[in-house]
């Protein structure tokens, strides 16, 4: 599985990737910045989360691995 991060330094608040999973991203009030307000859980969720870094016009949108559990 894949851990969502914005860098909101880079956002610009287009909101492309809150139309395309609002499941995971929501659009801040205070900052205009997009946040991040879920993560995937499985692999359909990992592929729509796949598309809205894809859409995101600035590439402020990355997947990162999780790093697996620890015994």
């Amino acid at each position: 599985m894949v851990r969502i991060h914005v860098d909101t330094a880079v956002c610009e608040g287009h909101g492309e990737c809150v139309a395309a999973a609002p499941e995971f991203f929501d659009l801040g009030d205070d900052d205009g910045a997009v946040h991040v307000v879920g993560q995937p859980s499985d692999e359909q969720s990992e592929t729509k989360a796949r598309g809205a870094v894809l859409v995101c016009p600035v590439g402020a949108i990355s997947l990162l691995s999780r790093e697996p559990a620890q015994p």
